[in-house]
């Protein structure tokens, strides 16, 4: 019987654990226990509800492109609950000088597409405009060197579009600076057009026509909220194999086996999989791996604060239409962005009540997390009555701190990652998981969890995980 620890229980280790659910529920001679230092399973994805509202405390959705969530929901029988963004009333909004100037339609992410509607768009300055136009013209780059996705933007569209929409993109997604993150980690793809193609609008636009006419949803979500995923994959694992509140001290290799010291008591594995912070695993490695450790520990994070608000229904009625809005850092603001849930999904909050989402913190403001939850709400109640004149308080608030959860793809992260894979396939019964490695998002999280399965199941020479499901 092969024996596998699981050390933490956020998506990345519920995936995987889940994997080996299935591989012993077809009769593969296994056991697993997960490890989880917390009181609850499912790491940042959190759902609470309050007076008939749906509050995210994390990531409140994921792409739709990344069609491996939804089916790994479908999997678990949540089809039905599957629930898609309202993209019909989607905008987004930038604030400039104070006042919320919306999107200009023929925007792909961050690439103009199609000229009429930014040059129409009190968003970017005339010169950005033009510097758009001859963006059409930018010949392919033969430099291979790895540049921050500021540098890069800036060369094929300006300053300003790296001020007014690349930074607060990347702020509200990353929780990252665009003047440190790494172009070719966050944004392969426009990586790749630049180097074989050159110009990123005229290869865009050119995509844009090959589409079909009947688009996917942008993000896609859960009926009841995003912690219905992570239940239905803690139902899946047997409740004696999770102990909680369990914090996992020391892991090392020891004559073929590993070694795991939980509070003070060493128990012997054959397989490890460390599905926490890369942080977290250096610092358990860092006796006996220290190569690995010593990688590991140099993959930054960024923290955040969600700050969710229910308002009443004058309120509701006030707010502009769309998703909500991103703050560039030339404001002066400490809310990065702010989402109008009830507008960006359906049954989130009855008719009669708003409720709205706010971002701090982010790798320029570390600081915030030291503030009391009055200072925050101090904070919070101020920058919304500047930005949307909201003067009412809120009918309650809900503030959720996520310390060194966002691992930021700084330049050089490609590098570091893949001397991370070599040092980890080197060594039988070690697998690592999270979202250090290959993308943050849940779509990712998942992938990255059943990857470091199936390394242990080849290590250990079971079969490779079962494409069915169980249950």
């Amino acid at each position: 019987m092969k024996r596998i620890a699981v050390i933490g229980g956020g998506i990345s280790g519920l995936a995987a654990a889940y994997e080996l659910e299935k591989q012993r529920n077809t009769g593969a001679e296994l056991e697993f226990v997960v490890f989880e230092a917390g009181a609850r399973l499912g790491g940042v994805i959190r759902t609470e509800r309050v007076d008939d509202l749906v509050i995210e405390a994390g990531p409140d959705s994921f792409l739709t492109e990344k069609s491996w969530a939804a089916d790994l929901c479908r999997e678990l029988g949540l089809g039905d609950q599957l629930i898609s963004s309202n993209d019909s009333a989607r905008r987004t909004y930038i604030l400039v000088k104070g006042r919320l100037v919306p999107l200009p339609d023929g925007l792909m992410f961050m690439v103009p597409t199609s000229i009429w509607p930014i040059f129409l768009s009190r968003l970017f300055s005339w010169p950005t405009k033009l510097r758009m136009i001859r963006e059409w013209s930018y010949r392919a780059s033969s430099d291979a060197a790895e540049s921050t996705v500021a540098d890069f933007v800036e060369r094929h569209y300006g300053r300003q579009m790296v001020e007014r929409l690349a930074d607060p993109l990347l702020a509200g997604v990353y929780g990252g600076s665009a003047d440190e993150l790494s172009v070719t980690s966050v944004l392969p793809r426009f990586a790749e057009i630049e180097a074989k193609q050159g110009s990123l609008s005229k290869a865009m636009a050119s995509a844009r026509k090959s589409q079909p006419a009947a688009q996917l949803p942008i993000f896609t979500s859960l009926k009841n909220g995003m912690q219905q995923m992570t239940d239905a994959l803690a139902a899946r694992i047997p409740k004696p194999t999770c102990q909680l509140n369990t914090s996992v001290e020391l892991v090392r290799p020891e004559s073929g086996k590993w070694l795991v010291v939980v509070q003070e008591r060493t128990q012997e594995f054959d397989a490890v999989i460390l599905a926490v912070p890369a942080y977290a695993a250096a610092k358990l490695l860092q006796s006996s791996v220290p190569q690995l450790s010593s990688e590991l520990d140099q993959v930054r994070y960024s923290s955040s604060v969600t700050v969710a608000m229910s308002y009443d229904e004058k309120v509701r009625a006030s707010l502009p239409a769309g998703f909500g809005f991103l703050v560039p850092r030339s404001e002066r603001k400490r809310v990065l962005a702010c989402t109008f849930v009830h507008q960006k999904f359906a049954d989130r909050a009855p008719e009669s009540r708003a409720l709205i989402r706010c971002f701090l913190g982010g790798s320029r403001d570390e600081e915030v997390l030291r503030l009391s939850d009055q200072q925050i709400e101090r904070i919070v109640y101020r920058e919304l009555q500047e930005i949307l004149g909201i003067r009412a308080k809120p009918l309650f608030v809900r503030i959720y701190r996520w310390p060194k959860t966002m691992a930021q793809y700084v330049v050089g992260h490609k590098a570091r990652v893949e001397t991370i894979r070599q040092l980890t396939s080197g060594m039988r019964g070690l697998a690592l998981a999270g979202n250090a490695f290959s993308g943050i998002g849940i779509p990712d999280c998942i992938t990255s969890g059943r990857e470091a399965a199936a390394k242990i199941l080849r290590d250990l020479a079971i079969a490779e995980p079962a494409t069915q499901s169980i249950g």
